[in-house]
């Protein structure tokens, strides 16, 4: 059975789905597109999405599991620039717990992130336990605590947490969210990045907040490290990126400004500002 199948009835031959393969895995024959390459299939939808008929399925991205966009209303640009602009780190949480539900929301819009090449190829591991995010918090400053050069900054933190008992890591976040990958997947640091990126900017639609766990994640991702024993990591995965959620303390009432926008349009033999 072939990737694809077309409903010639439908198909009116605009060769879009074709213009649109991104690895040239489809060609326009005398009765519609056909998969010359299929081993080039990425798998990513495109020859479904983009057809204005519905004449093209596709046995591992069906039509049949395709939205139709014109259902969903769409942002203005104003609308899109304060949603995207509205997004913050939140570094202080509530006691409440997260409910699964909300968690499981989170990633299952995480999944949908754009990957190279469609790899995809990320995991989550959800972490609620309350003396588990003690002791990520607690090795992340002892990893810091036995860098070969501790920082200023590192200093501060770990006299802030030692001192005053202050959990700087996780900020006494209810939840932990982290990606993991293949340990020989290339493009494991990059997708997880966008996946995150993804869980960031929808938490506040469901009333959370998030933040990037930088330090946890800096020595999560050390080798050796045994933040892979306290996660129950599989030998053959390792962590790739790591975000704390919880419900906000504090709501925020501005929209924060950036530095000036540096920018330049090239040209040929010269740099225009």
């Amino acid at each position: 059975m072939g990737l694809i199948t077309v409903d010639q009835e439908e198909c009116i031959q605009c060769e879009i789905c074709v213009k649109e393969c991104p690895t040239r895995a489809l060609t326009m024959g005398e009765q519609g597109p056909e998969e010359t390459s299929p081993t080039a299939c990425i798998e990513c939808g495109h020859c479904v999405a983009v057809c204005p008929n519905e004449a093209i399925d596709h046995s591992l991205t069906p039509l049949a599991g395709q939205l139709p966009i014109s259902e969903f209303s769409k942002f203005s640009a104003e609308e899109a620039e304060r949603f995207l602009r509205s997004r913050r780190s939140i570094r202080s949480y509530k006691k409440t717990a997260v409910p699964r539900e909300k968690l499981l929301q989170l990633v299952e819009i995480a999944r949908f992130a754009p990957t190279g090449s469609n790899s995809q190829g990320i995991s989550y591991v959800i972490v609620e336990d309350k003396e588990t995010l003690r002791k990520a918090s607690e090795m992340t400053i002892q990893c810091l605590e036995n860098a070969p050069v501790l920082g200023t900054r590192y200093s501060s933190i770990v006299d802030t947490y030692r001192k005053e008992g202050t959990d700087v890591i996780l900020r006494n976040a209810p939840s932990l969210i982290l990606t993991t990958a293949a340990k020989d997947f290339k493009n494991a640091r990059e997708n997880s990045i966008f996946s995150l990126t993804y869980l960031e900017l929808f938490a506040p639609s469901i009333g959370l907040g998030s933040c990037w766990a930088g330090l946890l994640e800096f020595c999560a991702r050390a080798e050796g490290s045994p933040m892979l024993d306290l996660f129950h990591i599989p030998e053959d995965k390792i962590i790739t990126g790591a975000v704390m959620v919880g419900y906000p303390m504090y709501q925020y009432k501005r929209l924060v400004d950036r530095n000036p926008l540096d920018v330049a349009f090239f040209s040929p033999g010269k740099v225009t500002v």
